[in-house]
């Protein structure tokens, strides 16, 4: 078990998973450009993100707003950035945009209200305390990827996992290209349960594709964990969000 492990034990074998999965992308990206690798450390403790920054992870991944807040103060690795991919209450905005660098989960006009004024709070409260002002929040806004029934319904397998409707998503687009504070970064998708992946992934590449004539600049893809990487790099992904293949399996909730 990870807690029966000294630091560089754990450092040893976090290496090892670490260099698998970075294996497995080079196989799968296939020349092509490398994308940007989250790992997400949902539920494992700060200890083990100083172990990850030690080995030169840059961009880590959080769901939990009280539990990234908690983690980000006490990790303090000079170039970690913070992205938060959970579903997201809007009164939570003003403490995620304290340390994170993208938010992965906009699925909804409020939440785009909420954050660009969280991100003009921050900078006024970092003006006023002599701070660096903070960069433009990236948000990447997320998609249902469940496939739509002819009366305008969703059908297929598994619950939703979040996001908006794919008809949602030009106005949340232009919402928040407008937001002051805010930067579209481009789409964000989880694979239905049930689904296959692939195809659920060539839907949100051509979502994405559809973005850019109106944001040419959104060019982003935030798709594949664990399971399905390496569908989600042959449609595109310029993000994946990688959990358990890394930091093994999640301890048990306390």
């Amino acid at each position: 078990m990870t807690a029966s492990l000294t630091p560089a034990e754990r450092s040893t074998e976090l290496s090892q998973r670490l260099q698998r999965v970075r294996s497995r992308i080079s196989s799968a990206a296939a020349g092509a450009a490398a994308p940007t690798l989250i790992v997400v450390t949902k539920y494992f403790p700060a200890s083990d993100v100083h172990l990850l920054a030690g080995l030169g992870v840059t961009d880590v991944g959080e769901n939990k707003a009280q539990e990234a807040a908690a983690k980000a103060s006490s990790v303090q690795a000079q170039g970690l950035k913070w992205h938060f991919i959970g579903q997201l209450q809007s009164n939570k905005a003003k403490s995620v945009v304290r340390y994170a660098a993208a938010v992965h989960s906009v699925d909804r006009l409020s939440l785009v209200t909420a954050l660009g004024k969280a991100v003009a709070a921050e900078q006024a409260r970092r003006t006023q305390a002599g701070e660096q002002p903070r960069a433009d929040l990236d948000v990447f806004l997320q998609v249902d990827l469940r496939e739509q029934a002819a009366g305008g319904g969703l059908s297929g397998a598994g619950a939703s996992r979040g996001g908006a409707l794919p008809q949602e998503l030009a106005g949340l687009a232009e919402a928040a290209a407008e937001t002051a504070g805010l930067r579209l970064a481009g789409v964000m998708a989880v694979a239905p349960l049930g689904a296959d992946a692939g195809e659920a992934f060539a839907r949100l590449a051509a979502l994405s594709g559809e973005l850019q004539r109106d944001h040419p600049g959104a060019d982003a893809i935030s798709a594949g964990m664990s399971g399905d990487l390496e569908a989600a790099l042959e449609n595109g992904a310029t993000h994946l969000r990688i959990g358990s293949d890394i930091l093994g399996p999640r301890p048990a909730v306390r």
